[in-house]
């Protein structure tokens, strides 16, 4: 198709090509030969007037307009394929599509279980590839990668893409049924002498909200004993000892139902969990996409408020 002179196809070699700055990776990418990826890259080349990538040493380097040219490339790719994916209705028992979401082990557990058995009922054709949490989402987002992402409110306030509130939580303590160092209550001082499970995440495992939030409002830090790169298994690392996990409430609930485990007031007041809900600006207005926002959205309305729910100790 030609608009303006302009062969469109070579868009989608264009967007490869900018954001892979190499002729071979484009090539790779896009499942064509070199010599094509070449070829496309001269006709561009011929249509803006402008080299594009230019080599520095060894490697290519985008010119200022090729700079200019990405952000515009990719939202015009990004609504295309929006665009040529939306039908005249949506039908959901019919409905064959797949959807990329990005959440933690926690939001998994308690929202998106619910949310999956429900559109394996109703929409049986809607797959949910679930996966963990990007580094850079910003950057998934505008490649349109992902087609839902979940993160507390912290992380997504910069985030120029659509996003509401998921739900909110409450944080509370955990230990074994087993622990008779403490009892119906737990004091700050009980709190710092036992040993702790922490949840951190980052490539060198030192980026901890919690311990940056505890650190400064109390002057000593928690005595850490075992540290994990995901919520689900602190419970595990809990029972058959003396230590303590301060967790999410909905989550810590999931499991002192089916563990022998304790839910305990936490001896200090923490600021509450605000899970939010982000997609791509291409996405919102797509009968698929907001029928799968609203059922998330009911999942995690309708869970049981666990305020007020740790249960005394026997």
């Amino acid at each position: 198709m030609r608009l303006e002179r302009f062969d469109l196809n070579l868009l989608i070699v264009l967007d490869a090509l900018l954001e892979e700055r190499n002729v071979t990776k484009a090539s790779k990418r896009l499942h064509i030969g070199q010599s094509a990826a070449s070829a496309a890259l001269g006709r561009l080349r011929d249509f803006f007037g402008d080299e594009l990538l230019v080599p520095v040493g060894r490697s290519l380097t985008l010119t200022p307009l090729a700079q200019s040219l990405v952000g515009p490339v990719r939202d015009t790719l990004l609504r295309a394929r929006a665009a040529i994916s939306l039908k005249p209705g949506f039908e959901p028992s019919t409905a064959e599509r797949r959807f990329a979401v990005c959440a933690s082990d926690y939001v998994t557990t308690v929202v998106l279980a619910t949310a999956v058995s429900r559109i394996a009922s109703q929409a049986p054709g809607l797959k949910l590839d679930i996966r963990s949490p990007p580094k850079d989402v910003n950057d998934v987002l505008e490649r349109g990668d992902i087609d839902l992402l979940v993160l507390p409110e912290q992380y997504v306030l910069t985030l120029d893409h659509p996003q509401v509130r998921l739900f909110e939580d409450t944080q509370v303590c955990m230990v074994w049924s087993g622990n008779t160092k403490v009892g119906k209550h737990l004091s700050f001082e009980q709190y710092m002498k036992l040993g702790h499970i922490a949840v951190r995440f980052g490539d060198e495992r030192n980026v901890t909200t919690f311990e940056d939030w505890f650190l400064p409002r109390f002057g000593e830090q928690r005595r850490i004993e075992s540290t994990v790169d995901n919520f689900s298994t602190v419970p595990l690392l809990i029972i058959g000892t003396d230590r303590v996990a301060t967790l999410a409430s909905r989550l810590a609930l999931h499991f002192a139902q089916q563990l022998p485990l304790r839910m305990i007031d936490a001896p200090f007041t923490m600021p509450t969990l605000k899970e939010v809900l982000v997609w791509p600006h291409h996405l919102s207005h797509d009968p698929a996409h907001m029928w799968l926002r609203g059922v998330l959205q009911a999942c995690a309305g309708e869970m049981v408020s666990t305020a007020g729910s740790p249960d005394p100790a026997p």
